[in-house]
Formats: structure tokens, sequence, C-alpha cells
């Protein structure tokens, strides 16, 4: 009798372990379109809680779903002072890496938060994350169905949508209104004249509802970080182009390289004229080669979102042997990166009554050292009064502003951050009324 219990006991335990390891293991291969969206919605029923499904506003030309899997302690609500923090990949067609990454992370996230992993219970509570896998499916189907032909890390075909247009090559050209200081107006009519695809449109559409941190679009065919500005002021093919936030972006870049596991190591260049690693494995964007129209410095100059294009590998559509060792070389860089959405300053701005001020103007100028030098790119609040504004540890004078209201100022000293739970400095406002 006792024999026969324990028998049981060990048959059913196999099974509930064999069980658990099905429903945790996730498969290295290059998932279809319908495999993507299947494999989202098993993340979303092992971890209903903190998952949410959704779709952007419109689909790609071929009529598939732009899928978004959004990880949040409080799937489809924005909380006040969570930083929104987004993942894109696959924009390229036949750059698949990224694609098979975010699924990757959606599936670890999941399976860690359940775990009681300390480091992502902290991240997953404190960022509202959300992650695209593929940006361009219908181009993934092109350049999959022509693999055995075209294999190779500089071929062509899928890389634009089904109509042939390149989506990072799509968006409305902010860039040249920037550089000749246009006005609010000037961008306002770029955005409404410019002609866009429906992945592009998708994407605007998104960003404009959405009150986006930071973000990292990914690719492949090198292996670099690259960040802002994409595209040269005087039409050069390649010129360093820095923004206003030059400090802050190659932090951000560098963030990601050196937690990578080759990314910033030299030798482990795709063109020996294109050693990344010899500077760390980031380059700013326009020194490697112009780019007008592109993603990156769109979010830059038309949101508050800082924007950084992710280059993850030689080889734009790896074999599937190789995307296990690719998971556990990004893994880290994944993670740290999307921690970077808690550095330097957040906060609130009100009236005297408490309500909150929408579109208030948010300046800084950094004093760090007697340095005195104004960070030309304002960010504006939330509908709630909201604002996130990263920045490298030093001393600043962040101003809250807007017409109709005494604007203030406040003397903030950002320190670095020394945890993964390190939340940025809470630096709120409270506005004045000039007419009351």
């Amino acid at each position: 009798m006792y024999s026969n219990m324990m028998k049981f006991t060990f048959i059913w335990s196999f099974i509930f372990a064999l069980t658990i390891q099905t429903i945790c293991s996730f498969e290295y291969k290059h998932h279809s379109n319908e495999e993507l969206n299947q494999s989202l919605q098993d993340v979303h029923h092992k971890c209903p809680s903190i998952t949410r499904l959704y779709e952007l506003s419109e689909k790609s030309v071929n009529g598939w779903p732009l899928t978004v899997i959004e990880i949040s302690t409080n799937p489809g609500e924005h909380e006040l002072l969570k930083p929104e923090f987004k993942y894109v990949a696959n924009m390229h067609g036949n750059e698949v890496l990224g694609r098979e990454l975010l699924l990757r992370l959606a599936d670890y996230l999941c399976n860690e938060y359940r775990n009681n992993n300390v480091d992502i219970q902290n991240l997953v509570n404190n960022t509202r994350i959300h992650l695209l896998p593929s940006l361009n499916p219908d181009g993934w189907e092109l350049a999959t169905a022509n693999l055995d032909q075209n294999h190779g890390s500089d071929w062509l075909l899928g890389r634009s949508n089904l109509n042939g247009i390149d989506i990072n090559r799509d968006f409305p050209d902010l860039d040249l209104i920037a550089f000749r200081h246009g006005d609010k107006d000037d961008f306002i009519n770029t955005l409404i004249y410019h002609k866009m695809q429906p992945e592009t449109r998708a994407i605007v559409v998104w960003l404009l509802s959405n009150p986006f941190v930071l973000s990292a679009n990914l690719h492949g065919g090198a292996l670099v970080a690259n960040y802002p500005f994409d595209e040269t002021p005087d039409g050069s093919m390649n010129t360093y182009t820095p923004s206003a936030d030059d400090t802050t972006f190659l932090h951000l870049a560098r963030t990601y390289a050196t937690n990578h596991r080759r990314m910033s190591h030299s030798g482990t260049a795709c063109d020996q004229d294109e050693d990344f690693g010899k500077q760390g494995g980031i380059t700013n964007g326009a020194a490697w080669y112009s780019v007008a129209g592109g993603m990156q410095d769109f979010n830059y100059l038309a949101t508050n979102t800082f924007e950084i294009t992710l280059e993850l590998g030689c080889d734009k559509y790896p074999p599937e042997s190789q995307l296990s060792k690719e998971w556990e070389d990004n893994k880290k860089a994944l993670l740290e990166f999307i921690n970077q959405a808690h550095i330097g300053a957040k906060g609130l701005v009100r009236d005297e009554n408490g309500m909150p001020i929408d579109n208030a103007i948010i300046r800084v100028q950094n004093i760090t050292d007697g340095v005195n030098q104004i960070i030309n790119h304002d960010i504006s609040t939330t509908k709630n009064g909201e604002y996130w504004r990263l920045l490298t540890p030093g001393l600043y004078e962040i101003m809250a502003a807007k017409s109709g209201y005494l604007p203030e100022v406040k003397t903030v000293s950002i320190e670095p951050r020394n945890t993964t739970a390190t939340q940025a400095k809470n630096v709120h406002f409270v506005l004045r009324n000039l007419f009351e």
C-alpha cells in the first residue's frame, strides 16, 4: 500500500513537472506571422494579470495586425509618473533577430515575474513596457519565402514594405526643420501633409497617443548602438551631428553596448572599415551615414521620446541554431536599457489648486562645474501634468513654464543610479496663475 502510494505520488509529480516545463519553455525558431501572434497570446495566457495584447491603429499593407504586448502591473492603464517604454523590431522585414528577441523577452519577463525574480518584479512594477515584435510582417514573409537564394548579410529582398517603401525613410523629415530652427507650425504642417505608408502612420499615431519616455528600434546588418541625429544638416554623407542631448544619448548607447556580450569589443566588425568595437560599440547615426525620414529622429523631434537604433549583428537572418546564443548575448542589455527609463528627473506640474497643467514646457540648463549650458530640447507635460526628463548625473536648473503662469525654477542634483530599483528623482512644480 505504501509502495503504491509512493509510486502514485511520483507519477503525478513527474507529470506536474513536465507540464510546468512545457508551459515555461520557449522554442527558439523563426516564428511565422501566425506563430508570432500565437506566441504573444501564449505569454498573455500565462501572465494575464501583467500583460495585455493590442493592435496599432492600422494593419500592414497585406492586412497583418501590428500586435503589441504590454507588460505592466496595471495593463491597459497609464499610471501616474510610471514611465512608458517601447521596443520596436523588424521594421526592415529581412532583419529578423529583433523580432525573435522581443518574443523571447516577453516570455522571459512573464516567467521571471511569476518566479519572484526581484529585479524583474521591480522592473515591471515600475515601468509600463510595450513590445512590438514586427512592424513589417509583409517584408518578413517576402524575405523568408526567398531565403534560400538570398541568404547573406547584404541582401535587400523584404527590407521594404509590400509597397516597396523603406519604412525607416518614410517618417516626416523633421530634422531639416529643426536644423533651420523652424517653429511649431512648421512641424505640424509637415505632419499633416507628409504622405505615409500604413505602417508608418500606425507608429506616428501610437507615438502621439502615448507618453513614451524611452525606446529602441532593433535592426540587423551591423553590430552597434546608433544614436541621434541620423541626418546631417548640410547634406553630407557622414558628419557627426549631435542632438542637444548628446551626452544622454551617448550614455544610453553605451548602456546597451557595454551590457551586450560582444558589441563593445574590438574585432567583432561586420566590415573591417566599420569596427565599431574600437569606439565602444556605439556611433552617432549621421557620422555613420545620413538617413532622412528615420524613425529614431522622429521620436526625438516630434515627441518626448528618446530613441536609439540597435544593430544586432552581421547576419540579418541568422540561422535558428544561433537564436539561443543571440538571446544570451542580448538579454542583459535589453533589460538594462529598459531600466534607463528611470534616469534623470520626473514630476508633476500643477497650479495652486492642485490641478494638473498640461503642455507646460520643461527646460533644462546644465550647471555642472560651472558649465551653464542650456539643453536646447524642451519637453512638455502630459494631460496629467507629468513629465520625465532623462539626464545623466550632474547639477541642473530645471524650469517649468506655461503661458499665463509664473515660471518656477529648481536646482536639482542628479545622482548616479545605484540599483535596478532606483527611480528618477522626483521634482514637482506649482505654477501660480498670473491673472488671479
